[in-house]
């Protein structure tokens, strides 16, 4: 009995450290075709050889990574790392490679012209201002530099991508699109994807590298509405023009009924007033006045309810400070500037399937599938397939000055997106894609 109990618990511990063996996800339901299908292609010796090359030369693109956040890619201002980034592309055999008209730095490798289209990208831009300094510094084995992670280390893995099947020598079915673009931060309002998918509609699937800690796949896409709400009146001295309706005052009262808005748990939706200005001194009675509101939710119906309930707060209370003052002159308009949609990839898409497998392969756990803004919204509310996977290492501090980096099994993240990727276009005379081309 103690020679079995032995024996069992050595098998335990050689179970436990496989590690692979111990990391097989039971969160996504598996199509034993399409796990056959992934297997025959993790078997391949390219395959692998192309997994190896990917972690045996991390450290160069660490280095990349570093070189990347260095140079600065405020929001609307991404040219300079998007012309480094094309300069890249070229240089690993994407002649053809362009800037296109918003921003995004493009390099197409086409299949044998029998499969789908598919699209994989991480985003340029920072959440990071013009003039703040993105110079790296190693501290206490950490990289430390605004954008460092969040979305440079996506950056640098679609680097690596590209090595890995250009070293490999492997030959797809299906074209792929690798994609550097714009906007996906704030203001961005996902400009650079909504261009992508504008220009390239026969895309049929997308990956978006994103971020840092492997540890879930992102499937739902959380919408939101960004409005500035711009009240105006006449204006006029605080103390001789007293009695004129104020756009402060109406924008004060549109706040307080917004703020007792109430909204469901489940679907999530959620609202801020983020920023308000207006008035032009203190004894006057000011001619305008703004806050910018962001309204989100997983569930585009109950985005679409708040929207209405919060406008109509807004013009209840301009009628309000109209009729405290009797003068009727106050207006609101509602300025638009941000329109994320809401989408969802379903758990049983063969592209939630393939990535489920890829952390398998890799010995990852998959803590959750996940809803966030991600460029994924974009063609998830188009009904094409889509999800956005981190860059892997190890990070914190997003959108602070105090963005950090670590380099810890940071290779699993372009292993993940390389796997992922193969899988979906397909290898020419091995296995077929599992993306399905759309009508």
């Amino acid at each position: 009995m103690r020679f079995a109990v032995l024996t069992l618990s050595l098998s335990f511990f050689i179970f436990f450290l496989n590690g692979s063996a111990g990391a097989q996800q039971n969160i996504v339901p598996i199509d034993p075709a399409l796990e056959r299908s992934f297997e025959t292609l993790t078997a391949r010796p390219r395959v692998q050889a192309a997994l190896s090359y990917i972690e045996g030369n991390e450290p160069a693109y660490i280095r990349e990574q570093i070189r990347l956040t260095e140079i600065p890619a405020p929001p609307f201002k991404e040219e300079k790392r998007a012309a480094y980034f094309l300069e890249q592309m070229k240089i690993r055999g994407l002649n053809d490679a362009y800037i296109d008209s918003e921003g995004n730095a493009i390099g197409i490798r086409p299949g044998n012209g029998d499969g789908p289209t598919f699209l994989i990208s991480a985003h340029l831009d920072t959440v990071f201002p013009e003039g703040v300094d993105t110079t790296v510094e190693l501290r206490n084995g950490r990289y430390y530099a605004p954008g460092i992670g969040d979305d440079t280390r996506g950056l640098a893995a679609l680097l690596s991508i590209i090595d890995a099947l250009n070293n490999s020598n492997i030959d797809t079915v299906g074209d792929i699109i690798f994609a550097a673009n714009v906007g996906e931060e704030g203001r961005g309002d996902l400009r650079g994807i909504k261009a992508l998918f504008r220009d390239f509609p026969e895309i049929d699937g997308f990956v978006s590298i994103d971020g840092v800690r492997l540890r879930r796949i992102t499937t739902g896409g959380t919408g939101s509405r960004r409005f500035e709400f711009h009240f105006r009146g006449p204006g006029g001295h605080s103390f001789g023009a007293f009695g004129l309706a104020s756009p402060i005052h109406a924008m004060g009262r549109a706040i307080a009924k917004i703020a007792d808005i109430e909204t469901p748990q489940f679907p999530k939706t959620t609202y801020t007033v983020g920023t308000v200005e207006g008035g032009t001194s203190v004894n006057s009675i000011a001619a305008d006045a703004i806050f910018a509101l962001d309204m989100r939710s997983n569930d585009k119906i109950e985005l679409a309810k708040l929207e209405q309930k919060i406008k109509a707060a807004a013009m209840e209370a301009v009628e309000e400070e109209n009729a405290r003052w009797d003068n009727g002159e106050i207006t609101v308009d509602f300025n638009l500037i941000g329109d994320r949609p809401v989408g969802k990839t379903q758990t049983s898409s063969p592209i939630v399937q393939a990535a489920a497998l890829a952390f398998n392969e890799i010995g990852l756990e998959l803590d959750q599938l996940s809803i966030s803004s991600t460029d994924s919204n974009v063609p998830m509310s188009l009904g094409i397939p889509a999800i956005t996977v981190a860059g892997g290492g190890n990070g914190g501090g997003a959108h602070s000055p105090d963005e950090w980096f670590t380099p810890t099994d940071s290779h699993e993240g372009p292993q993940t997106s390389f796997l992922i990727m193969l899988a979906l276009v397909g290898i020419a005379e091995v296995i077929e894609p599992m993306l399905i081309e759309r009508d």
